[in-house]
Order: C-alpha cells, then sequence, then structure tokens
C-alpha cells in the first residue's frame, strides 16, 4: 500500500458523524422539558427526578422498533415519519400503565450515513417526542459499513416513563359487566406489514407510487401513515374517571392485547360491527382473502388503544373523547368465565 488506510478508507466516516451530531443537538433541544440535564454528546442521558409530589414513584420502560413498515421507507424514501412511529411504539405501551413519557432514546444503524436521511429520520423522532411530551434526550447513531444494503437502516427506541405506584393501571381491576372503549387507529400503524406487503407487491403486484381507489390515496402514503401517540389522550381520561384496563393494539390485534389485561376468571364479549374500519383493512382482507379472525389477530382493525371502565361511566367516557377529537366507540364487555374450558374470546 502507497498510503495509511483510514477509517474513512474502510468506508466510517467520523467528520460527518460530528456533523450530524450538531443537527441531532438542535433536534433534540427543541423537545427539552423539565428534569433534562445536559445535551445530546454525552457518554449517557442525564435526567433529574422530581418526585416531590409523589409518595411512591415507579419508572416503566419500554424498548420497540418499526418493523418491516422500514421497507416501505426504503422503497419510497420516504422517511420523515418513520420516527414518529419509533416514538409511538414504545411510548404507547408505557402510557397503558398510566405512566407519563419522560425521556426517549433512539438507536439508528446503517451501512453509510446519509445526512438528508438521518436528518429526516431524526426530526420525525422529535416530532414524536413533542406529541408525547417527553425529552429525546440521548441515542446512537452507527455507521457499519457492509453491514447493511444500500439505503436500508435499522431503528430502536426506548421510552421511561413515571407513575405513582398506586396509581399503576394493570388490569387486577377489571370485572364482568365493564366495557370496552375502543379509540380509532390512525389506520395499520406499525404491525401486520410482512402481511401488507405479501398481499400488495406480490399477489396485488402494486408499486408505492400507484393510486388506490379504495384508499383514496397512494399506496404509499396510507402504508407511510404515522402510528398515534396515546400518552395525553390516556392521561386525560385517567384523570377524570375510574379506569381498569389499558391496551395498546399492536402485534397480536385486538383479542391477544386486550387478553394480556383481563383477569383469568374473565372473557371478553367483541362487538364486531360496533365501529368503523378504516378502508384499508376491508383493502386487505379483500385482496388477501384474509379470514376474519387472522385479520383480528394481525391487525388493529381500526381500534388502536381500548380503555377498560365500568358500564356507569362509558357514555361520559365517550363523551370526553369526542370534546377532545378522538373518534371512539364502545366495542364490548368483560363477562364471566364460568369454567377454566370457557373460551376466552366471544364475537357477537
Amino acid at each position: 500500500m502507497d498510503k495509511p488506510l483510514t477509517y474513512a478508507d474502510a468506508g466510517v466516516d467520523l467528520d460527518k458523524a460530528d456533523k450530524l451530531v450538531e443537527t441531532i443537538k438542535d433536534i433534540a433541544g427543541k423537545t427539552r422539558r423539565s428534569g433534562v440535564m445536559g445535551e445530546i454528546g454525552g457518554f449517557g442521558g442525564l435526567f433529574s427526578l422530581n418526585t416531590a409530589n409523589m409518595e411512591n414513584p415507579v419508572l416503566v420502560s419500554s424498548t420497540d422498533g418499526v418493523g418491516t413498515k422500514l421497507m416501505i421507507a426504503f422503497m419510497t424514501q420516504r422517511h420523515d415519519t418513520i420516527g414518529i412511529d419509533l416514538v409511538a411504539m414504545c411510548v404507547n405501551d408505557i402510557a397503558v400503565q398510566g405512566a407519563k413519557p419522560l425521556f426517549f432514546l433512539d438507536y439508528l444503524a446503517t451501512g453509510r450515513l446519509e445526512r438528508k436521511t438521518v436528518t429526516e429520520i431524526i426530526r420525525g423522532i422529535g416530532e414524536g417526542c413533542l406529541k408525547a411530551k417527553c425529552a429525546l434526550i440521548g441515542g446512537e447513531t452507527a455507521e457499519m459499513p457492509g453491514f447493511y444494503r444500500e439505503g436500508e437502516y435499522d431503528l430502536a427506541g426506548f421510552a421511561v416513563g413515571i407513575v405513582e405506584n398506586s396509581k399503576i393501571v394493570d388490569g387486577s381491576e377489571i370485572r364482568p359487566g365493564h366495557r370496552m372503549i375502543g379509540i380509532a387507529s390512525n389506520g395499520l400503524h406499525s404491525n401486520g406489514y410482512s402481511l401488507v406487503r405479501k398481499i400488495c407487491f406480490d399477489v396485488l403486484k402494486l408499486k408505492p407510487e400507484d393510486y388506490v381507489e379504495e384508499l383514496g390515496c397512494s399506496l404509499a402514503e396510507e402504508l407511510l401513515r404515522p402510528t398515534r401517540i396515546y400518552s395525553e389522550t390516556i392521561q386525560h381520561v385517567l384523570r377524570d374517571f375510574p379506569v381498569r384496563g389499558l391496551a395498546h393494539i399492536t402485534g397480536g390485534g385486538i383479542v391477544e392485547n386486550v387478553m394480556r389485561i383481563i383477569p383469568q376468571a374473565c372473557s371478553i364479549l367483541l362487538e364486531k360491527d360496533s365501529w368503523e374500519i378504516p378502508p384499508v383493512f376491508t383493502f386487505l382482507q379483500k385482496a388477501g382473502k384474509v379470514d376474519p379472525r387472522e385479520m383480528l389477530r394481525v391487525f388493529n382493525n381500526g381500534i388502536g388503544l381500548v380503555v377498560v371502565v365500568p358500564e356507569s361511566a362509558a357514555q361520559e367516557v365517550l363523551e370526553r373523547l369526542a370534546a377532545m377529537g378522538d373518534k371512539a366507540w364502545v366495542i364490548g364487555e368483560i363477562v364471566e368465565r364460568k369454567h377454566q374450558s370457557d373460551e376466552r374470546v366471544k364475537m357477537v
């Protein structure tokens, strides 16, 4: 060799990474909230807990990714909303346990740092943090040449929230007679995309830019619609109503996610036609000839969050949600499970 090798010769551009950190600092700064100490760039993110008004505070954490929805971003070269999905998948999971989100960290790995792409992704993360009222306090952006294909990357997110021990929502107070209120999703959110891609690209031979009449938009616009962030909605409902259980409807659909919070002595009576199902789900079911029960196991089918409340509170909760601009319906009730052999999910 005529000259010494550098890290850049191996595919890792340290100067580009340093410049990118400055952009990330600016985005993170806009999400700053009380408790944040320092700024992006340290070895770890610092957050000072103020628990003066809490008797027994509990930290709640979650980590998640976006799954194969990333493939749609790769295909379309649209990366501005995928960061919102990342925040939503983590924050919603802690919010349903009654926690207020405090801070968020991300991990982004790619074969080559493309400043425009990474900036779009981080801006989306920043937007998601603003919606969730949590701070982006750190993360990692890794350039790994030869590990990822050109134009591809992977994302992971980490969220931490806080809740008073006595106010943790764990479903233990759910009883027969309680009602299940379903709050509308924003479409597919971030689950079921392996089946979505199979139907749209393998069966129907569609392209992301194709306009789909049944959807009223291009396929890409529908498939990249960002996941709703429910943390603020949840906090409003928790503040004023006797909420007995909360379920974020992600992988596993309505049935499996609600089952995660239902006591063994209870079953679910789900009213199939009680809520509006967005066109994308009807489109996918018809095109893929997907069995209705499979649809309920894989997709959210228009319900992104389920709130379990006593029957006496159900109507008032619906009215409050409507006043906040949320579409919501009573989609079922909790019933007694008399025998171990009884079905835990009944549909009417």
